[in-house]
């Protein structure tokens, strides 16, 4: 892929415009005010119910049915973010059919992490200029110093997406295989609905359980609101500290590591150095004790007949790989 800056259309009408992004064309200035205004909502309210649920917490304590959804939420959107949105959609490292292929993305769309082709014309972007000038979330496009060093660590984990540079604008370039199918460009355009059915969902299963108001409310606040800022906050870790902290097995061009405990918490999204290493790898976890819950996934998939050509690197390329420069 070629490192041009090119800017794609304001608007992109459907699938058949897939690809023909011209160079030159400024983006659509309300586009950009609208997402950076929707990006505001998704980390501030999502961070505000968790300051509500700790007030309630300390006066009310919570109860094993709002965990209980707040795990089960977490599990299955994490899911769709790592096993759809990124190992599926955006790296193609295996293939399934339509039917699990919209569950995932549905999944994936409840994050509230924005839109598939949005979130893969971003990590398609983050590969081709890792690290460097073009890479929308890296820590380490800033200057040294203390002060700079959590700048870079602010930009990367969140404040990237606030920037007046969208990569949404080009998703023509990025994505062109994504907006030629039409399932995916289907669900992409429906992203609010899901991400309103991730509230909706554990609110309405808590509000029948318990057949109270007060059981819609806290479902909607800890399998909703409380969900997705633990959401965030592992997957984001990706962007921010597995470019920072963790082993290096593999010498790539960039900064990426493998961090254990960002691997537990985002189901195996956290061997990043492996993954940048190994891209279209289905597995990030390479060696036996590197748990890798997403990949386990794909494996009962793949055993069910639901997912096939699952791309593995070769266990030569893996043990010959580690140290070179």
């Amino acid at each position: 892929m070629s490192t041009s800056k090119i800017e794609a259309a304001s608007e992109l009408e459907g699938p058949a415009s897939a690809g023909k992004a011209p160079v030159g064309i400024r983006p659509n200035e309300r586009a950009r005010r609208m997402a950076r205004r929707v990006a505001l909502v998704t980390v501030v309210l999502p961070f505000l119910g968790v300051v509500g649920a700790m007030v309630l917490l300390w006066g009310h304590g919570v109860g094993w049915l709002e965990l209980t959804l707040l795990a089960i939420m977490y599990a299955a959107t994490i899911t769709g973010i790592g096993v759809g949105f990124h190992r599926y959609i955006t790296h193609r490292a295996f293939q399934t059919n339509n039917t699990v292929k919209t569950l995932l993305v549905i999944l994936g769309s409840m994050a509230a992490e924005g839109p598939v082709l949005f979130w893969a014309a971003t990590h398609r972007r983050h590969h081709s200029f890792s690290d460097r000038e073009g890479d929308p979330h890296s820590p380490h496009l800033h200057d040294g110093g203390t002060l700079n060093a959590l700048r870079g660590f602010w930009h990367a984990h969140t404040s990237w997406m606030l920037s007046p540079e969208m990569t949404m604008q080009e998703m023509g370039y990025y994505t062109p295989d994504l907006l030629r199918d039409p399932v995916i460009f289907k669900l992409n355009r429906l992203y609010f609905v899901w991400v309103l059915a991730g509230l909706a969902l554990p609110a309405i299963v808590e509000g029948l359980i318990l057949q109270t108001w007060a059981g819609v409310f806290y479902g909607f606040l800890w399998g909703g609101l409380v969900r997705i800022f633990l959401v965030h906050q592992a997957s984001w870790s990706i962007n921010s500290i597995c470019h920072l902290y963790g082993s290096r097995p593999y010498q790539n061009r960039d900064q990426s590591s493998n961090n254990f405990l960002m691997a537990l918490l985002s189901f195996g999204e956290g061997w990043h150095n492996n993954h940048h290493a190994f891209p279209s790898s289905a597995m990030h976890g390479l060696r036996w004790w590197e748990i890798d819950f997403s990949a386990y996934i794909i494996r009962t998939l793949e055993k069910l007949g639901l997912a096939w050509n699952v791309k593995r690197p070769a266990l030569r390329a893996i043990t010959e790989g580690r140290g070179r420069h």
